[in-house]
């Protein structure tokens, strides 16, 4: 099993979505691991244009199914900090960094 960081990109469309970041990183902070914590790894930064950028840690097989599981956590944490599907539109995942065991 390999641990991948994978960096999603977004955007609020609102200000109500972006009013939403704070929850955001209450629902991220499940991947929030000492391996990010010691490498100083921000989960979530948002910028003054609304754009935002997500750094999840994952545990997967292969690169595929880390950035499928990293937006699919991403999508439902958006949804439960309150932000409508449409008002953070996501950007495409990217691999930021590699842990393997082997």
């Amino acid at each position: 099993m390999t641990t991948f960081v994978i960096t999603i990109p977004g955007t609020f469309t609102t200000d109500k979505a972006a009013g939403a970041h704070a929850a955001l990183e209450r629902g991220l902070s499940s991947r929030h691991t000492r391996a990010s914590e010691s490498e100083g790894l921000e989960l979530l930064t948002v910028n003054e244009d609304r754009t935002f950028s997500v750094r999840i840690e994952v545990d997967a097989e292969d690169r595929y199914e880390a950035e499928l599981d990293a937006v699919e956590f991403l999508s439902t944490s958006l949804k439960d900090a309150g932000v409508p599907e449409g008002e953070a539109p996501l950007g495409p995942p990217a691999v930021t960094g590699i842990d393997s065991d082997a």
